[in-house]
């Protein structure tokens, strides 16, 4: 049996941060993929400017 690890932050919908929360999603995958026992922390900050 695979053990599966189930994380999740939401924002409201239309809310900016949801491309933030895809980025950070997608590293996050990464890092648990190169190591499954991983310790992350990550903040992702976008602008326009």
């Amino acid at each position: 049996m695979q053990k599966v690890l189930f994380t999740s932050e939401s924002v409201s919908e239309g809310h900016p941060d949801k491309v933030c929360d895809k980025i950070a999603d997608s590293i996050l995958d990464e890092c648990l993929r190169l190591d499954p026992y991983a310790h992350v922390a990550c903040e992702v900050f976008a602008t326009t400017e």
